[in-house]
């Protein structure tokens, strides 16, 4: 498969023109705009996107060989799984999640769980 070609210049997009898609490993309506990285720009280092679950929609557990990821909930709420242990993310709550760390994300509220994703590096297969 042939790498996007990587931007040279800065870009601005409007987050309604950017679909939303239930990536593999996401269920009950567990969407997510990719909103920065390899497919758009190029990028190799960063992906970015925002997500939104609806209620008892799920990211099945994973653990990641290389990627750091941050997860910041913008709105509702919902239970982030490290390994064995449960934790309750609210607004304005947020985690780091370093590689080999066992986790998953469940919209345990009535509400729609938002909240912005960054991973890096962009592909879990390599290192930076």
């Amino acid at each position: 498969m042939e790498k996007p070609a990587r931007r040279t210049t800065a870009f601005i997009e409007k987050m309604a023109q950017v679909p939303w898609q239930e990536f593999p490993g996401h269920f009950g309506g567990a969407l997510s705009k990719a909103l920065v990285g390899p497919e758009n720009s190029g990028s190799r280092a960063v992906d970015f996107r925002i997500s939104r679950y609806a209620p008892n929609a799920y990211v099945q557990e994973h653990v990641h060989k290389v990627q750091e990821q941050i997860y910041y909930v913008l709105e509702g709420e919902g239970i982030l799984t490290l390994d064995e242990e449960k934790h309750l993310m609210r607004a304005h709550d947020y985690v780091y999640v370093p590689p080999g760390v066992r986790h998953s994300f469940t919209n345990t509220g009535l509400d729609g769980l938002v909240f912005l994703v960054v991973t890096t590096p962009a592909d879990d297969e390599q290192s930076l």
